[in-house]
C-alpha cells in the first residue's frame, strides 16, 4: 500500500512540474488535471470516497473543461 501511494505522490510532483514547464497551454492544463486525478485517487485510498468524488469531478473534469474553452477563445501557446 506504501509503494502505491507513494508511486501516486512522486506521478503527483511530475504532473505539477510539468504544468509549470509547458508552454502549450492545453497541455498544461491536462497536467494540472492529472495531478487532480491522481489527488482523487488518494484520497479514495485513504479511505474518503466523497472527497475523491469531488474532487475528481470538480478539480479534474470541470476545472479542466472552464481552462480549455478559456484557452481556445484565446492564444494557445504562452508567448
Amino acid at each position: 500500500m506504501i509503494f502505491i501511494v507513494s508511486f501516486l505522490v512522486v506521478l503527483m510532483l511530475v504532473g505539477a512540474v510539468a504544468a509549470s514547464i509547458f508552454r502549450d497551454l492545453i497541455s498544461a492544463v491536462i497536467a494540472a488535471a492529472l495531478v487532480s486525478l491522481v489527488a482523487a485517487i488518494l484520497f479514495y485510498l485513504l479511505q474518503a470516497p466523497d472527497v475523491a468524488m469531488a474532487e475528481a469531478a470538480i478539480g479534474a473534469a470541470l476545472t479542466a473543461a472552464i481552462f480549455i474553452i478559456a484557452i481556445r477563445r484565446t492564444k494557445r501557446y504562452e508567448e
